[in-house]
């Protein structure tokens, strides 16, 4: 357990990752595999908030210290869009209840988290300058709130009226809450790579979350085109709906050339080396996020000629997985065996 001290906050990426490569695996047919990361990834959800309990307990200083940094505090907001995306996977599994007790503790981690890093961050007399406080980690202030937005459409469906209309409004609400986060953090981050110098080093793989962000928000708002025909103002805003969330898909496809082009300036012709960090789970993250939102925009808007995109890209999620699941293992290996031995 006393690696729990220097747990990365953003650790719950390997939860976001691991469930949305298996609803992507679901969508395209792999029913085994998305059963059997289903169960792994339960485990790795209990394991996870185990040692954050425990770094609670026993090393709460170390975590108050990554809570009032800029850069590694929005890591903390992974745990909030891990408990949707596993909600996610309890829905599709029929464990509704499961799902329901999930919802209610994201949104409540949702509001203590929000409110509490920026709040904290905001009030700090001294602050780090944009180019050494800013990441792709803040973005995961849009994913978390756009996992609940998500996680409530889809749980509307199961719920009676009247609670269902406000279940909807409370998913459009946290749906444009995530909008107008990510026009605010995507512009600092925009300026920090235009004109701060940006070196290997500083392409950390949290970066793909601006492409993920646009990913789990074009999910959330083909979910509630579909989901119109259950609250009156839904299906009112259709047009403004349906306009956004291809909006949304266009920003995230939009960045994947750009991203590809700076993993391989870091990483071939910098020869920046290529060894396992958890920071990469939030790179994996995005690749199972587009391609399952491609699937659902595509059903719900009836743009069946995109399907095949995400034919495609279940295949680079799942190839994305699989690496950084080896990198994973080998570390905890490598981890382990020293331990042992030196009993």
């Amino acid at each position: 357990m006393r690696g729990a001290r220097r747990l990365s906050p953003a650790y719950f990426a390997l939860v976001m990752a691991t469930g949305i490569v298996s609803i992507a695996s679901e969508r395209a047919g792999f029913h085994p595999i998305a059963v059997a990361l289903l169960w792994l990834n339960t485990t790795q959800f209990v394991a996870l908030w185990i040692l954050t309990s425990w770094r609670l307990i026993r090393y709460r200083r170390a975590l108050i210290v990554d809570l009032t940094d800029h850069r590694s505090a929005p890591g903390f907001l992974s745990a909030v869009a891990a408990t949707g995306v596993m909600a996610n996977q309890f829905i599709l599994a029929g464990a509704l209840d499961v799902a329901m007790g999930l919802w209610i503790f994201g949104i409540l981690l949702w509001i203590i988290l929000t409110y509490t890093i920026f709040a904290n961050l905001t009030i700090m007399e001294a602050k780090p300058t944009i180019d050494q406080g800013i990441t792709g980690a803040w973005l995961l202030a849009v994913v978390s709130t756009q996992a609940i937005a998500l996680l409530s459409a889809l749980l509307a469906r199961h719920i009676h009226q009247p609670l269902r209309l406000d279940v909807n409004f409370l998913a459009l609400s946290m749906l444009l809450w995530g909008g107008m986060m990510y026009i605010s953090i995507i512009s600092l981050i925009f300026y920090r790579y235009m004109f701060f110098k940006f070196s290997p080093a500083d392409f950390v793989p949290s970066y793909w979350i601006n492409m993920g962000a646009m990913a789990i928000s074009t999910l959330a708002g083909s979910v509630l085109i579909e989901n119109a025909a259950d609250a009156w103002f839904l299906e009112e805003l259709l047009p403004f709906l349906k306009g956004f969330t291809i909006f949304f898909w266009a920003a995230g496809t939009w960045w994947i050339p750009l991203l590809i082009v700076l993993f391989v300036w870091r990483h071939v012709y910098r020869r920046f080396p290529l060894r396992y960090d958890p920071a990469y789970w939030s790179a994996v993250f995005p690749l199972g996020m587009y391609t399952v939102c491609t699937y659902e925009m595509s059903s719900a808007m009836r743009l069946e000629f995109l399907r095949p995109i995400a034919d495609v890209c279940v295949y680079v999620a799942l190839l994305a997985w699989t690496a950084a699941f080896i990198g994973l293992v080998r570390k905890l290996a490598s981890d382990l065996i020293p331990a042992l031995n030196s009993r």
